[in-house]
């Protein structure tokens, strides 16, 4: 007996109730910091020339870019790790790259700090090694690595199984060496998830704010990435910065989620 298939109606429903909430959720947000800068374009302009805004993108392209190529290599080392191999702790390390994705930001630079801090478990060895990573831009990488984690692998891990092991095989049989294997073979069929993957570091790097927060300070011109800028701009009423490194992020991030799906649709 064939299956009862949902009705127009149901469908018609369905997929109304899935668009209005990502409507509510997604895009009236950003249509609302759209508006918002829209009301007011050169203040916002004149907030984001200043130094303090400068240095902060500044420091946050840089820690963005540290996490793209840290992560980067760790993803896809990882993810292949994790696929294609069979070792004691396996179970844990799949466990310990889900783990940012559960814990609180807060929580993560307090516990760094608590590592790193003057009177932390660490401090005294980094104070005689003159080292300094609380309150400083280490600190603000070190969080924003921890919370970028997972992204690389996960995408890899995922591309990496769906396409098998059979061409690498292959491969070796006729003579390549496991490098080569990798750069001719393995790297070019897991080419999406790495893209989407790093993708998604970068983008999740530019929006960390709690942990960066919490172990980095928020120093004005030393440790302010773009985010502490704009909770910093809103606490002391500059709104129009503040809504305008808002937008400069979240423009940042749509044009890096296009880029991606244009690039996969292909």
């Amino acid at each position: 007996m064939a299956e009862a298939r949902p009705t127009h109606g149901v469908e018609w429903a369905i997929a109304g109730a899935v668009v209005s909430f990502l409507g509510l959720v997604v895009v009236l947000p950003l249509i609302s910091l759209v508006a918002t800068v829209g009301r007011a374009p050169w203040e916002a302009v004149a907030g984001l020339s200043t130094g303090e805004a400068v240095n902060a993108l500044g420091l946050s392209a840089a820690v963005a870019a540290i996490a793209l190529a840290v992560n980067g290599v760790f993803g896809v080392v990882g993810g292949l790790a994790l696929v294609r191999h069979r070792f004691p702790g396996r179970r844990l390390l799949d466990w310990l790259v889900d783990l940012p994705l559960a814990v609180s930001p807060v929580m993560t630079g307090l516990g760094f700090l608590l590592l790193f801090g003057r009177t932390g478990f660490l401090g005294p060895v980094l104070e005689r090694l003159d080292v300094q990573v609380a309150f400083a831009v280490p600190g603000a990488i070190v969080a924003t690595l921890f919370v970028t984690l997972p992204f690389t692998v996960r995408e890899v891990a995922l591309v990496a199984e769906e396409v098998g092991t059979v061409e690498e095989e292959v491969a070796a049989t006729l003579g390549a060496t496991a490098a080569q294997s990798f750069w001719r073979v393995t790297l070019p069929k897991i080419r999406h998830g790495v893209v989407l993957g790093v993708t998604l570091t970068v983008a999740r790097a530019l929006g960390e704010f709690g942990a960066v927060l919490v172990l980095g300070g928020a120093i004005t011109n030393r440790t302010m990435t773009a985010t502490t800028y704009i909770h910093a701009a809103i606490e002391g009423r500059q709104t129009s910065a503040g809504f305008g490194m808002a937008l400069v992020l979240a423009a940042t991030s749509v044009l890096l989620m296009s880029a991606v799906q244009r690039r996969t649709s292909r």
